[in-house]
């Protein structure tokens, strides 16, 4: 007979009240087993109970090898393997700044900037390097000058900053996967999609479907488009110097800017595509805001963090940043889709970058066998058109006029060197070929003023570069702007305007070549042709009607956001001639 406790059959276990429940109070164990019960039906309270303690046991370890598991990648993210990474680099001979757990130097980045950015220049000088990036002009400082190849830290991903000409070439040239675009943001991802942000045979597919598009000889056909957006501006222009007023060029010449690659890429369909200029210059706002954010908060939480909260949380911006993208896309789609039945009618050629797109990737699906980009695929380039065609040549128009403001005796060359070639005609293309004051005078503007200030790699097998190996999860950062204001490549005189270097082309102008202001290699930016051919035919015509100098309220202060900008507007000054 089973012995007794306290009046409590010892067989009937879960009338005991577990963990300091009172006889005849169902306890914690108990109220289980009765769920395990019905949860196995036909079997015990002891067997199901049984049951419910191996799953529940199952169930806690696996949450505690999960959460092991994210503690390991967690710690190989935030510590080891930025600790293995800056071993390696220094092992080589390397210098940089110590690791900084999950923050890295962004920090010091944000502080020095907004420092240096929070005054003007001092004078109306072209020693704008410490002002526009700070942090890496106190790196140099602090690591030497004659150390081409330094480091510093984005969170905790290990940034090489390369200011060696020839290893910047060798970087850009790489075939061979060891080194590609990397990841994107998630916001710049909104501005930055198409062939820019693809890597291998899928880039070499896009590269191929989009370069007879930017042809010279295609390039030409567009030219009355330049002309006509040309006209309203100096219209507007010519009222505004009859009346003394000042002009802010920047904003004028985005504006400009924004209608001639509207025009070129759309052709009739102009007015559309100037809402999607409207559209497109909202999002890029929104975007850099949230860069901005990014940077400050980053200052309390690891990147990861900010990456999951913003991408998935309905905020207003991503609300905002979203709409925009679909009403740009639907707007993209109407366009293409009425192109494309067009061509099917018709035989003419087009004269506008989306016909010649479209045309390309009916050819390249001929000649290949497959199929060529999809319609996705040429909305996200139609897209890419408007950043790179119109932001890049409105910072070079308005650097070149800040900069003619600055050195009057270069302005009245130029104008010189335009009226012998084209008197007051209107500039064509044949003539552009015998404008070398012009031409020099560019390109001393790109070197001192470039739209980009780098090109960043991430390195995705180990590879070796100016005799270092760098291991897969480094980024490479080739700095445009310190080699073009390097005195060890273009002399001491490397901060002064002297178009002169350029006398004998771009290859004789400094040692070493030390001249990217479009990248180089087989990636090197299809637009240059584009960007220069509209900014040669605009300052000609600007050349032939105005003089201009820079108004009293001119502040001379180089900032940059995605591309090196006028902090505070670029007021001129116009006359006409």
């Amino acid at each position: 007979m089973p012995s007794q406790s306290r009046g409590v059959s010892v067989v009937d276990p879960f009338k005991l009240g577990v963990l300091g429940n009172r006889p005849g109070r169902p306890g914690l164990w108990a109220g289980a087993a009765s769920g395990a019960a019905s949860i196995y039906p036909g079997r015990s309270l002891l067997t199901a109970a049984a049951h419910m303690a191996w799953l529940v046991f199952y169930g806690g370890l696996a949450a505690l090898l999960l959460a092991a598991a994210w503690t390991v990648r967690t710690l190989n993210w935030a510590l080891w393997q930025p600790r293995r990474l800056e071993r390696i680099l220094r092992s080589q001979g390397l210098k940089g700044s110590s690791y900084r757990p999950i923050r890295g130097d962004v920090k010091d980045i944000v502080k020095h900037n907004e420092e240096a950015w929070s005054k003007p220049m001092p004078s109306l000088s072209h020693a704008i390097f410490p002002r526009v990036t700070s942090f890496l002009s106190r790196a140099v400082e602090t690591h030497g000058k004659e150390n081409k190849v330094t480091f510093h830290w984005m969170g905790s991903v290990p940034r090489v900053l390369i200011a060696d000409p020839d290893q910047a070439r060798e970087i850009l040239a790489n075939k061979t996967g060891e080194i590609g675009r990397g990841k994107i943001n998630y916001m710049i991802g909104y501005l930055l999609r198409g062939v820019l942000s693809h890597d291998g045979e899928k880039w070499a597919k896009h590269r191929k479907i989009l370069n007879p598009a930017f042809h010279i000889e295609k390039l030409k056909r567009m030219l009355p488009a330049f002309s006509s957006c040309w006209d309203e501006l100096v219209d507007r222009w010519e009222k505004m110097a009859e009346t003394g007023k000042e002009v802010d060029i920047w904003v004028d010449l985005q504006s400009f800017t924004g209608d001639v690659i509207s025009r070129t890429a759309f052709g009739s369909n102009f007015e559309e595509g100037r809402k999607i200029f409207q559209l497109h210059d909202e999002q890029s706002l929104i975007v850099i805001g949230s860069l901005i954010m990014d940077l400050l908060i980053v200052n309390s939480l690891p990147f990861v963090y900010i990456y999951i909260i913003y991408r998935y949380l309905p905020t207003r911006t991503n609300t905002r940043v979203e709409a925009i993208d679909k009403e740009v896309r639907d707007i993209l789609l109407r366009i293409i889709r009425k192109r494309e039945e067009s061509m099917k009618s018709s035989d003419a050629k087009s004269d506008d970058l989306l016909g010649l797109l479209l045309e390309s990737n009916l050819q390249h699906g001929r000649e290949q066998g497959n199929a060529g980009l999809t319609t996705d695929e040429v909305v996200e380039e139609c897209k890419l058109f408007y950043l790179a065609g119109q932001e890049t040549t409105a910072l070079l128009l308005t650097w070149t006029m800040v900069v003619l403001s600055m050195h009057q005796d270069w302005q009245e060359r130029a104008r010189q060197e335009v009226l012998r070639v084209f008197g007051k005609e209107k500039p064509t293309y044949d003539g552009l070929s015998h404008l070398k004051t012009v031409t020099m005078i560019l390109y001393e503007v790109l070197r001192l003023y470039p739209p980009t200030l780098g090109f960043q790699r991430r390195v995705l097998k180990s590879v070796k570069i100016g005799g270092v190996v760098y291991p897969p999860g480094v980024m490479l950062l080739l700095s445009v702007i310190r080699m073009h204001h390097d005195p060890d490549y273009w002399g001491k005189d490397v901060e002064e305007f002297k178009p002169e270097r350029f006398a004998e082309g771009v290859y004789k102008a400094s040692k070493k070549n030390a001249f990217f202001p479009f990248g180089g290699g087989h990636r090197v930016c299809i637009g240059q042709n584009f960007s220069l051919l509209e900014v040669k035919l605009t300052l000609c015509s600007i050349l032939q009607r105005f003089s201009f100098e820079l108004s009293p309220a001119y502040i001379h202060a180089p900032h940059i956001v995605l591309a090196l900008k006028p902090q505070h507007g670029a007021p001129i000054r116009l006359r006409r001639l």
